[in-house]
């Protein structure tokens, strides 16, 4: 399975994206999705993340209250609904594909990565 993350882009801050991440094949819809971001010179940290069904839903603290994960699995897409923007959420966002069926926080659990999509937040 192949992902391909889209939506990223510059944006003001207090402006807002939408991120899509899209499969290639429908067997995602039985795995946990996530999203992760690198910022430059930081290391690669863990967004949001949405279970097979949709049902649970985990996100980093930085980004709550923010931020809201979804999927349409009649689609096998992901989303990520980026609100209020902030210069310090300038990363290029990955999503992923976790090798079971839950949310994860942790990237050691998810197999399958996405080419990443840049989104710059300006001042």
């Amino acid at each position: 399975v192949q992902l391909q993350a889209s939506g990223g882009g510059l944006v003001q801050a207090g402006g807002s994206l939408r991120l899509s991440c899209a499969a290639s094949r429908r067997t995602v819809t039985n795995n946990g999705m996530g999203w992760f971001r690198r910022a430059p010179g930081k290391e690669r940290e863990f967004v949001a993340a949405i279970d097979w069904h949709g049902g649970n839903t985990r996100y980093a603290d930085f980004v709550k209250g923010r931020f809201t994960i979804s999927r349409d699995n009649a689609k096998t897409t992901v989303n990520l609904q980026m609100n209020s923007l902030k210069p310090e959420d300038t990363a290029v966002y990955y999503c992923a594909a976790n090798r079971g069926a839950y949310s994860s926080t942790y990237s050691t659990t998810y197999n399958v990565w996405g080419q990443g999509t840049q989104v710059t937040v300006s001042s």
